[in-house]
C-alpha cells in the first residue's frame, strides 16, 4: 500500500531529499519511498516510479511530499520521526559551520564582496523575481531551482546575455566553473575539455570517466531540459552542419519517430526471440505486465500485436486484471490523455478486476514484463511466479528485479532477460535517430521499427552466444554482461588502448 504525507509549504532542496529518501529506505518495513518537492517534473518521477497518489497530484509545488511503499499504516508514524530527525540534524549542521547569516543581497555581497556568481536552491515560484536581482548586481547565476516559467527564464536570459553573464539552469544540478565544481558535482582534475549539457547525471560520468582516462575538465556548462532545441538550433547555425549530436529532439527539427514506443517495442522484439530460440512462441500466451507509463502502454501494444494476451497493468494506486485482455486505446485514454489513475479502467472495461496495491504478479501468466520501476518484483512475487509456471520475465523497466528474485527465477528454469539488454530499444532509436540526422532523411514510423527489430533480435543473440561462449549457457545476465563487456575490449584493443 501507499501512503502519503504532504508537508505544506516546506523546503528543502534536493540533494537533502535524496539524502533523506535514501535513510528512510533503509528502514524496516519501508519497501520504497520518495520524498520530492511536488514540482510538475518531480511529479513526473512520481508517476513513472508508479508513486504519484492523488494526495501528491495535488500538492503545490513548495509542499515537500512524501510517498511511502509500506504493509502497514504504522510504518507511518516511524517514517515522521525519521524526517523530523533528519532535518533537525541539518539544521544542526548548519548551525555548527558558524556561518554569518544574511537576508538581503546587500548584507552577502558586504560579506562576499568578491563573489561572483549566486547558486538558487528556492522554491521556483521566488526564484525569478531573485535571479533578476543577481543579474542586476552583476553576479552570474547558477539555478539548481526549476518550476520557472518560460517567459521568465527567456526574459532573464536575455538580460543576462546582455549583460555579459552566464546563466545556467533552471533546473540545473551539475557543473563546473574554472574547474570548481557546484551543486552536485564530482571533484574532477582540471584541464582542457569543456562540457555542455542537460542531463546533470551524464555530465557527472562523462566527468569522472575522463579523469579515470587521465584527462581533465575545466568547464561543465549545465543547462536546462529547454534549452536543448535551441542549443541544437544554434550548433546548426554556428557549424553550418545538420547532425545528431544531440537526440530525443521534437520531430519538427529532426527527431525520430518511433521514439516513444521505442522501449516497449523493443522490449517485446528481444522477448519473442529469445523464446523462439528457447524453443517457445510469444503467440498465444498469457503475459502480465506492470507500470502504465510509455514503456508499459507500448509493451502491452506490441504485445497483442504479436499475438499475445496482456491480462494486466498498473499504477502507483493500484493494479488492472482483465481476463480478457488489456483495451490498449482505454489504457492510453485514461493516461495519456485524461492523465487519470486505473481506477478509471473499470468505466471502459466491466469485466476488469481493479485492485489497490500491489498484486500483479500474483496473476498465473506465461511471460512477465516488469515495466513500472526498479526493484518492483521481489523474491516473493519470484516465488509466486516460478509456483504457477511462468516461463520467462523479461526486464522493461531499469533494473526492476531484486538480486535474490533474479537469482531465484534462474534457479528455477525461469528464462530471465535482464534490462541491460531488454529494454534498450530507446537507446538504440537515439541511435537511429541520429542515423537519419547524418543522412538527412526523415524515416517512416515502419522504417524505424523495422530497424529496431532487428537491432533487438541481434541483441538477444548476442547475449545467447556470449552466455554460451563463456561457460553460462541459458545465464542472460552473464551473457548480456560478456558480451557488453567483449564488444568494449575488442574496440579498445583495436585501437592501441590496451
Amino acid at each position: 500500500m501507499l501512503f502519503t504525507v504532504v508537508k505544506k509549504n516546506t523546503y528543502q532542496d534536493s540533494i537533502n531529499l535524496m539524502l533523506l529518501t535514501n535513510r528512510i529506505n533503509t528502514l524496516e518495513g519501508v519497501k520504497q519511498s520518495q520524498i520530492m518537492m511536488a514540482t510538475d517534473a518531480n511529479k513526473d518521477i512520481y508517476r513513472n516510479a508508479g508513486l504519484l497518489t492523488a494526495e501528491a497530484e495535488a500538492a503545490a509545488p513548495g509542499d515537500m511530499c512524501i510517498v511511502v511503499e509500506a504493509d502497514s499504516e504504522d510504518i507511518v508514524d516511524k517514517v515522521l520521526e525519521e524526517v523530523k530527525a533528519f532535518l533537525n540534524d541539518m539544521s544542526v549542521k548548519k548551525e555548527k559551520q558558524a556561518l554569518t547569516s544574511v537576508t538581503t543581497w546587500d548584507e552577502a555581497l558586504e560579506q562576499l564582496p568578491d563573489a561572483n556568481m549566486a547558486l538558487f536552491s528556492t522554491p521556483g515560484e521566488y526564484t525569478a523575481p531573485e535571479i533578476e536581482t543577481a543579474l542586476d548586481k552583476g553576479l552570474h547565476v547558477f539555478s539548481f531551482s526549476d518550476n520557472i516559467s518560460l517567459e521568465d527564464e527567456i526574459r532573464l536570459k536575455k538580460k543576462a546575455h546582455d549583460k555579459g553573464l552566464l546563466f545556467m539552469g533552471p533546473d540545473c544540478g551539475t557543473g563546473i566553473i574554472s574547474g570548481i565544481p557546484i551543486a552536485f558535482t564530482n571533484v574532477v582534475k582540471p584541464g582542457n575539455i569543456g562540457i555542455v549539457g542537460a542531463s546533470g547525471t551524464g555530465i557527472q560520468e562523462v566527468t569522472a570517466i575522463i579523469d579515470r582516462l587521465g584527462g581533465g575538465v575545466i568547464h561543465a556548462i549545465g543547462t536546462g531540459g529547454r534549452e536543448i532545441g535551441y542549443m541544437f538550433g544554434q550548433y546548426k547555425r554556428i557549424r553550418g552542419l545538420y547532425e545528431g549530436v544531440l537526440t530525443g529532439k521534437g520531430l519538427s527539427y529532426g527527431g525520430s519517430l518511433a521514439r516513444t514506443e521505442a522501449t516497449g517495442y523493443g522490449l517485446l522484439y528481444l522477448t519473442q526471440e529469445l523464446l523462439k530460440l528457447n524453443g517457445i512462441e510469444l503467440a498465444g500466451k498469457t503475459v502480465c505486465v506492470s507500470g502504465a507509463g510509455n514503456v508499459a502502454i507500448y509493451a502491452i501494444e506490441k504485445a497483442q500485436q504479436l499475438g499475445a494476451k496482456v491480462v494486466t497493468a498498473s499504477d502507483s494506486t493500484g493494479w488492472v486484471y482483465d481476463p480478457d485482455g488489456i483495451d490498449v486505446a482505454a489504457l492510453k485514454e485514461i493516461k495519456e490523455v485524461k492523465r487519470a489513475r486505473l481506477t478509471e479502467y473499470k468505466n471502459y472495461r466491466p469485466n476488469a478486476e481493479y485492485h489497490e496495491g500491489r498484486g500483479v504478479w500474483s496473476v498465473k501468466c506465461d511471460v512477465a514484463l516488469p515495466c513500472a520501476t526498479q526493484n518492483e518484483l521481489l523474491i516473493d512475487d519470484a516465488k509466486q511466479l516460478a509456483a504457477n509456471g511462468c516461463l520467462a520475465v523479461c526486464e522493461g523497466a531499469n533494473m526492476p528485479t531484486t538480486m535474490d528474485a533474479t537469482e531465484y527465477l534462474q534457479k528455477n528454469g525461469v528464462i530471465f532477460a535482464p534490462g541491460k539488454a531488454a529494454n534498450a530499444g530507446g537507446v538504440a532509436t537515439s541511435a537511429l535517430e541520429m542515423s537519419q540526422n547524418s543522412e538527412r532523411l526523415s524515416w517512416t514510423f515502419e522504417e524505424v521499427d523495422e530497424k529496431l527489430q532487428g537491432i533487438m533480435v541481434n541483441i538477444c543473440h548476442n547475449m545467447v552466444n556470449a552466455a554460451k561462449k563463456y561457460g553460462h549457457e541459458g545465464n542472460y545476465v552473464v551473457g548480456a554482461n560478456a558480451a557488453g563487456f567483449e564488444k568494449v575490449a575488442e574496440a579498445m584493443m583495436a585501437q592501441g588502448i590496451c
